[in-house]
């Protein structure tokens, strides 16, 4: 399968999915894609662009969502003919779905929706890939379930995130094993930034855990995935929605670094 020319999954080169969390303004988003895809280009990951245009399932009435789905829409528009990069971005809802496909390379389906039936069909029906995400309540192996929906619509373009099992409350756990037994039934990303959250810990909002996103991509690089996602923001304390999972620039760049030395030394042994 293909993010518009870019290979995913069956020995391909590992991709990368990064970003921000959520799209705030066009000139932020903009300078975001750019540099993003700068520090990428540096260590050889082909890149898709991703940026939530609408974040539906914020726990507080009043976290912000993002400009909102048409105007997010157009904004990535403008970042994709700007860059050039292939963008990615979540659909909430079915109808979402043929409107998104008209704008982005990819359709994201959110964890906590990924067992909706005819969310799955529609995004399926675009014809693009679709990146599904494992929800924090899901067992590893019963992903196969949606990912048969996507296929069942004659859509073989579907691969799987890992990012992080409910642990009791407010906290996360990653079970490194969950990627080895999704890669048996469809190629495999994994959420470095998701994955460290503390949903709904501080209050009104997620908290979470940056200093572990380094060292859980690592651990998922060395395991084995097709794709890593990672969320960076310049000033991730001033994020208006997850900064505390989110990395600033200067340790996405480190990250990359590191990844592409585990995934350098692997290609190299086999």
């Amino acid at each position: 399968m293909k993010i518009a020319d870019i290979p995913i999954g069956d020995g391909a080169p590992l991709a990368l999915i990064a970003g921000i969390n959520v799209l705030e303004d066009e000139a932020a988003a903009l300078d975001a894609a750019r540099r993003v895809h700068e520090i990428a280009e540096r260590y050889g990951f082909p890149l898709v662009f991703k940026a939530s245009v609408d974040k539906a399932n914020r726990s507080n009435l009043r976290s912000y969502r993002g400009p909102g789905f048409d105007e997010g829409l157009r904004m990535l528009g403008r970042v994709k003919a700007e860059t050039g990069l292939p963008v990615v971005t979540d659909v909430h809802e079915p109808p979402q779905a043929k409107l998104a496909a008209g704008v982005v390379d990819c359709l994201q389906i959110p964890a906590f929706l990924c067992r909706q039936t005819d969310l799955l069909l529609a995004c399926a029906a675009t014809g693009l890939p679709v990146h599904l995400k494992k929800g924090q309540f899901m067992a590893p192996r019963d992903m196969r379930h949606a990912v048969e929906k996507i296929r069942s619509a004659g859509n073989g373009g579907v691969f799987l995130c890992e990012r992080g099992t409910t642990f009791g409350y407010n906290d996360l756990v990653v079970d490194l094993r969950g990627l080895v037994v999704m890669r048996g039934f469809a190629p495999v990303c994994f959420d470095a930034t998701h994955s460290v959250q503390h949903p709904g810990a501080a209050g009104d909002a997620s908290d979470g855990d940056r200093q572990m996103v380094a060292p859980l991509a690592r651990a998922a690089v060395a395991v084995g995935i097709d794709v890593l996602f990672v969320e960076t923001h310049p000033e991730p304390d001033r994020a208006p929605c997850d900064g505390p999972s989110q990395i600033d620039y200067a340790a996405f760049e480190r990250l990359l670094a590191e990844a592409r030395a585990i995934d350098s030394a692997l290609r190299a042994a086999r």
